[in-house]
């Protein structure tokens, strides 16, 4: 697969074209992420309401029947339930790693095998988040290792 990035002027609309003999997988998965981009998520915070784009999110985690989205810097409450956020942003490089936590993989440092049978995360911002033993098969095959 060959990449093409081509400069254009100002006032032109910005493009993404796939060229492609058949439509598969890989080529969807480009387009989720891509499309990924834009996606804004409405954050609670201290009474307020923020847009916080999904590719800032680290992980969401389900506490106390509330839904918590970690970024960098900030942690949001959400109203959405956690397995909505899943059916919505599955095929968007977020991944069921535990019963309760919801995970970017766009914001994994490094993975590393845990006690029995888990594995821990450690994230671009310096978190590290365990996953559990029964989505350890389906995150290396996500990861194809």
């Amino acid at each position: 697969m060959r990449i093409r990035v081509e400069n254009i002027k100002n006032k032109e609309d910005e493009l993404v074209l796939i060229r492609c003999c058949k439509i598969n997988d890989e080529i969807l998965e480009i387009v989720n992420f891509v499309k990924s981009k834009d996606d804004m998520l409405t954050g609670y915070e201290n009474s307020g309401l923020y847009q916080v784009p999904l590719r800032d999110i680290y992980y969401f985690e389900s506490v106390d029947n509330k839904v918590y989205a970690y970024l960098k810097n900030h942690v949001y409450e959400m109203k959405n339930k956690l397995y909505e956020l899943e059916e919505m942003y599955e095929k968007r490089q977020f991944f069921r790693c535990s019963k309760s936590i919801l995970i970017n993989l766009l914001k994994i440092e490094c993975v590393k095998p845990a006690l029995n049978g888990r594995f821990t995360a450690k994230l671009l911002n310096g978190e590290q988040v365990i996953i559990s033993r029964q989505y350890v098969p389906r995150l290396k095959e996500i990861l194809k290792i």
